[in-house]
């Protein structure tokens, strides 16, 4: 690589890493995800329990121990704030993108490669969960990074490069399965199971290497499997049997949406490159090596496709479900941006500002009405300035790019198009703490501090707020409320009580206890004449201290 394309992609990688990171600690922490995420770990610290997950100090099994396991590391190492609550998301989606990189060099070319982390770094849906903490960004890299094994070792005339990559393979989809579940080695399988009929071509299974492939993968995902399944019997089947079968096949979870719900979420999450999915997508399908050779475009083709099939067809369905296909999106885009004419992205940039343009348009004309009583107008209107400014920013870009393509710079117009993209995303995230009144409880956190100490009863009636526990570094003992702890509650019956009339009428035990609850209930609860004091309230919620 001649030295000056060497200083460019080391200076495009400062630029990104400091971007990349730049905001894990301005946002608050948003229910529900980041604060569950983050109050599990800091449990682990607090009691130092690694092995039972726990939320708001009950048995929680709904998802495996690695993100909380890597979370609790950093709250060791830094202490519990709101950037080491995402560093993982942030490190794993950063490590994407070098991947992205590495692999893409090595089966398409240098050119591709750089196309490839370009267009995965600044895809809207990829930028935005790798700076929240959620687990899906953990699962998406470990997948990755298992296509990126296999991918390698289809395609290496070497024996032993072929066994690493593979054993690599094996190795992530572990990684995967201890960072949600069995997804991470169902949805690889699926797909060559497809690959394999779509091509047939089964002597690929000769190269797989299963049996130390399956050795390595047992020796790195089962212990914790075997320890947690011992120490609390009813794990098993709640998280084998009713956090994966139930939950795909059923509306247990109250996150039914149409079949085609994910069509919008992949239009947005793609953004800025939705214009080049169709092509690329088209070009992958076309086999461009000898037939009975792998097809490495076709097979990542396969992935994408299978995998939104796969959660498309499911009862339960949230908008980061469908970020692994984004990865094998990324290697075919950017595979095809170094095919493409200048005159053709240029018209692909052309309808994407009319795109961003109209998205822009209907925001603004709609954005009056996004007000509820929980998120009052004030605090749309401090985002909205953010929001615009993403958006010029986002516009501006894109534009530039146009004039790029204009001079056939097609390597520079795609630079400007993915700055855009991850800038603007930042500005989107960073801007949310003007609503975080609404979405986070620090500022009730703070208000309500003051009336905790240490010895303070502490009760949430009706209700349980997610980001509250980790702000105030306790637990709170739930009064007529289970939500997602029916199971550990059916387990521990003795950390709740069951029904508000049980409470009030042992109120005179709890005297000198603080009391959270929904505004309707403390209206209720103050028709009845029932002795309390005020402590804090917020459109969202009351706290009370009984007298």
């Amino acid at each position: 690589m001649p030295s000056s394309r060497r200083w460019r992609y080391g200076a495009l990688l400062v630029l990104f890493t400091l971007v990349w990171f730049s905001n894990l600690q301005y946002p608050r922490l948003v229910k529900p995800d980041e604060g569950r995420y983050a109050e599990i770990p800091r449990e682990m610290v607090a009691t130092g329990n690694w092995l039972t997950p726990r939320l708001n100090d009950i048995k929680y099994f709904e998802k495996p121990a690695l993100q909380y396991w890597a979370t609790a590391t950093a709250f060791t190492v830094f202490g519990d704030h709101e950037w080491t609550a995402r560093l993982w998301s942030a490190l794993c989606g950063y490590a994407g993108v070098l991947l992205a990189f590495f692999v893409g060099r090595r089966l398409f070319g240098e050119q591709a490669g750089l196309y490839s982390a370009l267009v995965l770094g600044s895809s809207f849906l990829w930028v935005f969960i790798g700076h929240i903490n959620t687990l899906d960004m953990g699962l998406s890299f470990f997948m990755m990074l298992a296509l990126a094994g296999f991918l390698i070792a289809q395609t290496s005339a070497s024996a032993r490069t072929m066994r690493n990559a593979m054993l690599l393979a094996w190795a992530a989809m572990a990684l995967a399965v201890l960072s949600k579940g069995l997804i991470g080695i169902v949805l690889p399988g699926t797909v060559l199971v497809a690959y394999s009929l779509m091509q047939r071509d089964f002597a690929l299974w000769r190269r797989l290497h299963i049996l130390a492939g399956l050795a390595l993968f047992l020796l790195i995902s089962a212990p914790w499997f075997i320890a947690v399944s011992l120490a609390n019997p009813e794990f098993f089947q709640f998280f084998f049997i009713h956090e994966h079968f139930t939950r795909f096949l059923t509306k247990v979870h109250g996150r039914f949406h149409p079949w085609y719900a994910f069509i919008p979420i992949l239009a947005l999450g793609l953004m800025p490159w939705l214009l080049s999915f169709s092509p690329a997508m088209l070009q992958g399908w076309r086999t461009q090596a000898p037939v009975k050779a792998f097809q490495p475009r076709r097979f990542l083709w396969l992935w994408a496709v299978v995998i939104f099939l796969f959660f498309s067809v499911s009862d339960s369905k949230l908008p980061p479900y469908i970020l692994p296909i984004f990865p094998a999106l990324a290697w075919l885009i950017g595979d095809y941006l170094t095919r493409v004419s200048a005159r053709a992205l240029r018209w692909q940039l052309l309808f994407t500002f009319l795109l961003g343009a109209l998205i822009t348009a209907g925001v603004a004309i709609k954005y009056g009405d996004f007000p509820d009583p929980a998120t009052p107008a004030p605090l749309y209107a401090a985002y909205a300035p953010w929001l615009l400014a993403a958006a010029a920013i986002w516009l501006a870009g894109v534009l530039a790019a146009i004039g790029f393509c204009q001079r056939q710079r097609i390597e520079a117009a795609v630079i400007s198009v993915a700055a855009v993209g991850l800038i603007s995303t930042q500005l989107v995230l960073a801007g949310h703490e003007s609503l975080s009144p609404s979405s986070s409880s620090y500022d009730f956190a703070q208000q309500l501090k003051p009336h905790l100490k240490a010895g303070t009863p502490f009760y949430c009636l009706h209700m349980y707020d997610q980001t509250l526990p980790f702000y105030l570094k306790r637990t709170c003992t739930l009064v007529e409320y289970q939500g997602e702890m029916d199971f550990g509650l059916a387990h521990e019956p003795h950390k709740w009580i069951p029904t508000e009339a049980e409470f009030l009428a042992n109120r005179a035990r709890y005297r000198g206890a603080v009391v959270l609850m929904p505004p309707d209930n403390y209206t209720q609860l103050a028709a009845q004449h029932i002795p309390m004091r005020l402590l804090a309230r917020d459109t969202r919620r009351v706290a009370v201290s009984l007298e």
